[in-house]
């Protein structure tokens, strides 16, 4: 009897501690994270965003190894991840529904459901949230890889020891004769799933932030043209009557991220700025132009194609300050769930190709040791210029085309954008082709994955988050 009452207090007093927490992580949200009360808070749309990556990076901050996550970790993201995402059961839309009288006439009433965006979305999130952790749950019972950690005798020995910017991570190994075929066509497998889910998670977060409002305060610091923008070398490249993509970034300096960012940046604000241009009625003004509308029109399509290119050849790269701007100073609390939720799914899917990455890399330096060296640095050092078939896969690790070869080939950008047959039909011809990829590539990667073809995604241009960073940025005062 005794030991019943003990268990029943130990369960009560569990509970109201678990109550206890959540009502003070949602007073914190609701006070904008600012426990003063003095009203100096974010945004609750900011605050919530904060809180799904905060979470987010305190229990997959440490993935360093492709091993299944624990069932305290698992139990823990579950709980509080569906707290935070409860707050979308009460965004609602009003549509029209039928009503039987008691006399028996029908009428048309409006009722309530959740908005559209997420009423498709948050459950296409979910599921890409079980395909990932179910990734990592199949590493279970492997025996054909190990790890050596920095800090061991090991480490020091041949080649274990990491010599790239991911020095901190423990280096994996692989038997002297290589991965088994089999274990080599597993871990290709599972690569190939967990970048459909990537490129799922991208879509959903680029279709997010291209519906977010573009702040005022952003607007105001631009340039009121966009030669001003990109400054003249760039404007004249862009501007040329005959423009090849390809050799316009074959000329530009990608040697070092903040190039590339900074690229980005300013073809970004030239796309706002001729936008802006095309919608503005009074040719006096200071957003006037005496460039046609069609040229703008032209121009901007080439600095979106630009943007694209960008975003698939270097997806580590920072936020853009157009995406930062929008995340801070957004006030839709159902997108600023659906970004940051998309968001953190991208970058654990960057992280589990990337551990996927490092035994591959490892079982192709087993049978290789020539290459050892060369391999790992060569993208580092060169940055590649070209997309890897997958048009995804990490760019600190530049993985042999023998073994890219072994994945099957998905569609490159060209055919998205459908250069050389017609750039006027590309944008069209891009949604339809990555829909019909997506679709059949997905019927055979797993069990969960033809459930994607289901996102709501319409998107434009891709604005992709820092998949290797997991912080959202925080509001300015």
């Amino acid at each position: 009897m005794y030991l019943n009452f003990d268990v029943n207090y130990v369960s009560f007093f569990v509970m109201n501690s678990e109550m206890e927490q959540m009502k003070e992580r949602f007073a914190k949200l609701l006070l904008g994270e600012d426990m003063s009360g003095g009203g100096k808070g974010v945004s609750s749309a900011l605050a919530l965003s904060n809180a799904i990556t905060n979470h987010a990076a305190s229990v997959f901050g440490e993935q360093w190894r492709l091993e299944p996550m624990s069932a305290e970790r698992k139990a823990r993201w579950r709980k509080e991840i569906d707290l935070l995402l409860s707050v979308t059961d009460y965004v609602v839309e009003f549509v029209p529904s039928q009503q039987k009288s008691k006399d028996g006439t029908n009428m048309e009433i409006m009722v309530t459901r959740q908005r559209t965006d997420l009423h498709m979305n948050i459950p296409a999130l979910r599921k890409l949230d079980a395909m990932l952790i179910d990734c990592l749950e199949n590493f279970k019972d492997q025996n054909e890889f190990y790890y050596v950690s920095r800090d061991d005798p090991d480490s020091e020995k041949g080649n274990a020891k990491r010599k790239d910017d991911k020095w901190w991570l423990p280096t994996a190994k692989v038997p002297a004769g290589g991965l088994s075929e089999s274990a080599r066509k597993f871990l290709q497998y599972q690569k190939d799933c967990v970048n459909q889910v990537l490129k799922a998670a991208m879509a959903i977060n680029a279709q997010t932030l291209s519906e977010m409002e573009i702040p005022e305060n952003y607007i105001e610091s631009l340039p009121k043209n966009g030669r001003a923008s990109l400054g003249d070398s760039i404007y004249r490249s862009i501007t040329v009557e005959f423009f090849d993509p390809d050799q316009f970034l074959s000329t530009m300096d990608l040697s070092s991220e903040h190039k590339i960012l900074d690229l980005k940046n300013r073809i970004e604000a030239s796309i706002v700025i001729w936008k802006r241009k095309m919608n503005q009625k009074d040719s006096k003004s200071a957003w006037g132009s005496a460039v046609s509308l069609e040229k703008r029109e032209l121009f901007e399509e080439r600095a979106e194609t630009i943007l694209l290119i960008l975003k698939q050849r270097f997806p580590g790269i920072p936020q853009s300050s157009l995406d930062i701007s929008k995340i801070q100073y957004n006030r839709d609390v159902g997108q600023a769930v659906l970004e940051s939720y998309s968001r953190i799914l991208e970058s654990l899917a960057f992280t589990v190709t990337s551990r996927i990455e490092d035994v591959l890399y490892a079982d192709y330096v087993t049978q290789n040791p020539s290459q050892a060296v060369c391999k790992r640095n060569a993208f580092k050092d060169s940055t590649e210029a070209t997309t890897p078939p997958d048009g995804f896969s990490s760019p600190n690790e530049d993985m042999d085309k023998s073994l890219s070869e072994e994945t099957p080939t998905s569609m490159t950008l060209s055919d998205f954008m459908g250069w050389g047959i017609d750039q006027g039909d590309a944008e069209a011809k891009k949604d339809g082709a990555e829909s019909e990829e997506l679709s059949k590539e997905s019927e055979i990667k797993h069990p969960h994955i033809h459930k994607i073809a289901n996102i709501v995604t319409n998107k434009k241009a891709s604005y992709l988050e820092n998949l290797g960073g997991l912080r959202s940025p925080t509001s300015r005062h």
